[in-house]
């Protein structure tokens, strides 16, 4: 599975539990990567955390798709950092030329 990554939804650990889950978001995960891409093109640039929270839905659905974009050069970080509210700091995403055309 990590071979095919981004282009499938990863999985970690090997307990079999992540893969089980990969395979269930599988069918919907171009869908959500859209939605990832179309929550930043609405806020211009954000932190996943905040493209979550206009997105409608599930941080758990959304936040790994913002990896699988960067890994396949749709989005990018700013080089600027805000905190989550948890207060934990994050990076600023930003749709590149090539996300923008994807959309």
């Amino acid at each position: 599975m990590a071979d095919r990554y981004p282009d499938i939804p990863g999985a970690k650990g090997p307990d079999g539990t992540s893969q089980d889950a990969a395979e269930a978001i599988a069918p919907t995960v171009s869908h959500l990567r859209r939605l990832a891409m179309r929550s930043l093109e609405q806020l211009g640039e954000a932190t996943p955390l905040e493209a979550v929270a206009i997105s409608g839905v599930t941080r758990e659905s959304l936040q790994p798709r913002f990896s699988e974009l960067r890994t396949m050069g749709l989005i990018e970080p700013t080089g600027a950092r805000r905190r989550n509210p948890s207060g934990k700091s994050a990076s600023v995403l930003r749709l590149t030329d090539k996300g923008r055309a994807a959309l």
